[in-house]
């Protein structure tokens, strides 16, 4: 048989071989890493035995599906040492999430972060034990009975969802087994690098109406010192919660009368504001123009563009005049219908339409976070109209703006094409040709990309841009949607230089995403320290006492002048209070003024970059800061031992 491997190479095997001794044939170091595999694309078990021609890679913990089986050994780890220690414990569900894992407990009385440490124990235990994973297959019925005599009843009811002619695949360490579909790790030892994060509650299957669980979240790590620098990173995104920072700054907040509609306060107001001013320079320079459509529209609309079939669980309806009605969830089918509104040649191509249009999308209660899941949202969308010819320089140009916003803030970030996925509408040929466009642009560029296999949009495939936080962190922000369905479904026209009507190609795309969670994003990314430029407030005056109060304001009133967002504190405190009051509120800069910068005519200026700046002139001071905002710059900041 060949063995096709990741890197294209072909090995041949006389007999069939499992997946751990072709790793071991390619190479011992590699075997001692792998975690499983993959085998045509479908993840398997390294004990798999494979006994025809396949594509085949290795994974290991650098790779997700090996990243995957690793953290669901774990989960299976964690499930076992909570059966040892408190056995009438019931079992859901125990997945892998993108940075570790949990698993869903009815217990009770249930467990509180007590517990953490003596089921850190026993798990530190069974990875000792060095326990052989072992798969083994039932009929549902031998399942069902199998699970009642455990008194299993989650795993009951998960079997009896299946149809009765299935096999139902379980996996067995030790002692304990457990209903999984796999793949995991070959024994217990390798994962040596544990910690028990939270936990927290969960609703059985998700459903409001079902009993509240235990949820316990976990990590794992095949070195210790990276378990510790994941830890680190926690901690410090704890410090830099942008719901926290948010209510000490006075940004936003939210309230009990509307869960995940956010309510921005006045300084949040200057930021977000502050934020769309950068947009619409940049857009109406790159030859945008700018819509508002509707918030509410009917029916036959969202038929038309296939949400209603597709998206209908995430919307808000209503009924006005007995007709039905949906409050837009995405801003396209708005878009398609200002297109339609009026002839177009093929001359108008590429047409841009931008619009930061509010949207609503239903999200459960469990799933609201802050800014970064909400049920209202402004999403800073454009629909790009456009001949087949020019897909791959728009594709280009829509490429280089996202890079010049996400350079300004100072993010890296990585590229991923994902692919059609299974629901979604549109023939194989259409599929291709979309595919093809986005690859074929990223390829000219030069940019590297991983491929995410059946992540698309229903209507097209995508690019999508993950960038990178200043403690690492991932988020998804910016994407580019090639559509060749909406143009079809809602029969949008341009007249081509032949004198036929002609279907345009559309490409949906976003810079920030919601800017509601950009402003959260960009909260966490600055620990509430933004750039001088987008700093609801740059500069607070501090007189020493209220004997300058007057020359206070003076300087105040020549800063609003010159168009710098300020504030005095005209409070009776000692300046060393006043200053670090305003520290706490991350201002970038301070004035203090006194006896002698009164006499002068100056101002002593103290920054959060470099500390005690001196006096300076005040005209000297506004020609500096307004230069910093005007160029958007972001001043790096020194260590409070460099400014001492």
């Amino acid at each position: 048989m060949k063995i096709t491997l990741k890197d294209g190479s072909v090995k041949e095997y006389e007999q069939a071989k499992s997946v751990i001794e072709i790793a071991k044939d390619l190479s011992e170091g590699l075997a001692r890493m792998a975690c499983a595999g993959e085998v045509d694309g479908e993840r398997v078990d390294l004990r798999t035995v494979i006994d025809k021609d396949c594509a085949l890679n290795i994974l290991t913990f650098q790779d997700k599906g090996g990243r995957d089986a690793f953290r669901h050994t774990a989960s299976h780890i964690m499930a076992q040492a909570v059966k040892r220690l408190y056995p009438e414990a019931k079992l859901a569900i125990g997945p892998s999430i993108d940075d570790g894992f949990y698993y869903d407990i009815d217990r009770e009385e249930p467990l509180t972060t007590e517990d953490f440490e003596a089921i850190e124990a026993e798990m530190k235990k069974i990875v000792k034990e060095d326990l052989a994973l072992e798969r083994f297959e039932l009929p549902r019925e031998e399942a069902i009975r199998f699970f009642e005599e455990k008194g299993e009843p989650y795993k009951v009811e998960l079997i009896r969802d299946l149809p009765e002619d299935s096999i139902i695949s379980l996996y067995r360490q030790g002692e304990f087994t457990d209903l999984c579909a796999g793949p995991h790790l070959m024994t217990t030892k390798p994962v040596k690098a544990v910690k028990i994060m939270k936990l927290a509650g969960a609703y059985w299957r998700g459903n409001e109406k079902n009993k509240m669980l235990t949820r316990l979240y976990g990590t794992a790590y095949t070195k210790s010192a990276d378990l510790e620098a994941y830890i680190t990173m926690m901690e410090e995104a704890k410090k830099r919660d942008h719901r926290k920072i948010g209510k000490e700054l006075g940004l936003f907040m939210f309230v009990d009368e509307g869960p995940g509609f956010p309510f921005f306060l006045p300084k949040g107001m200057v930021l977000k504001n502050t934020l769309m001013q950068y947009w619409r320079e940049i857009h109406e320079r790159e030859g945008y123009v700018e819509i508002s459509t509707p918030i509410m529209l009917n029916r036959h609309l969202w038929e038309t563009s296939g949400h209603w079939d597709h998206y209908k669980e995430n919307m808000y309806t209503t009924v006005i005049d007995e007709e039905d009605f949906a409050v837009k969830p995405m801003n396209c089918p708005g878009g398609l219908l200002v297109y339609k509104s009026q002839p177009h040649s093929y001359r108008d191509l590429p047409l841009r339409i931008a619009e930061v249009g509010l949207v609503h999308r239903h999200e459960k209660s469990g799933a609201l976070h802050g800014l970064m899941r909400v049920r209202c949202f402004n999403q800073d969308d454009a629909h790009i109209f456009m001949t087949p010819e020019q897909i791959r320089d728009e594709i280009k140009g829509v490429v280089r703006l996202i890079d010049e916003v996400y350079q300004l803030f100072g993010f890296k970030y990585f590229i991923e094409l994902s692919t059609r996925p299974e629901d979604s509408m549109g023939s194989d040929e259409d599929w291709e040709m979309a595919t093809k466009g986005l690859r074929d642009a990223l390829d000219e560029m030069g940019l590297e990309y991983i491929v995410n296999e059946g992540d698309g949009a229903f209507y097209g495939p995508k690019i999508d841009f993950h960038l990178v936080d200043a403690i690492g962190r991932t988020w998804q922000c910016g994407t580019i949607q090639l559509d060749f369905q909406l143009p079809q479904r809602f029969e949008v026209e341009y007249i081509g230089d032949d004198g036929e009507a002609h279907r345009p190609i559309m490409i949906h795309r976003v810079c920030f995403g919601s800017i509601e969670r950009f402003i959260g994003i960009l909260t966490e990314h600055f620990a509430g320290k933004f750039p001088t430029w987008l700093a609801p407030v740059q500069v607070k005056v501090l007189p020493i006492s209220d004997k300058y109060l007057a020359y206070g304001n003076k300087v105040m009133e020549e800063l609003k002048a010159a168009g710098i967002r300020c504030e005095l504190d005209e409070r009776a405190e000692k300046i060393g209070y006043k200053i670090r009051e305003a520290r706490n509120e991350r201002v970038p800069y301070m004035l203090v003024v006194g006896q002698k910068e009164e006499e002068s005519g100056l101002v002593s200026v103290r920054s959060r970059f470099e500390g005690d700046e001196g006096q300076k002139e005040l005209g000297v001071f506004l020609d500096d800061v307004k230069k910093e905002i005007s160029s958007r710059s972001c001043r790096e900041e020194k260590s409070e031992e460099e400014k001492k």
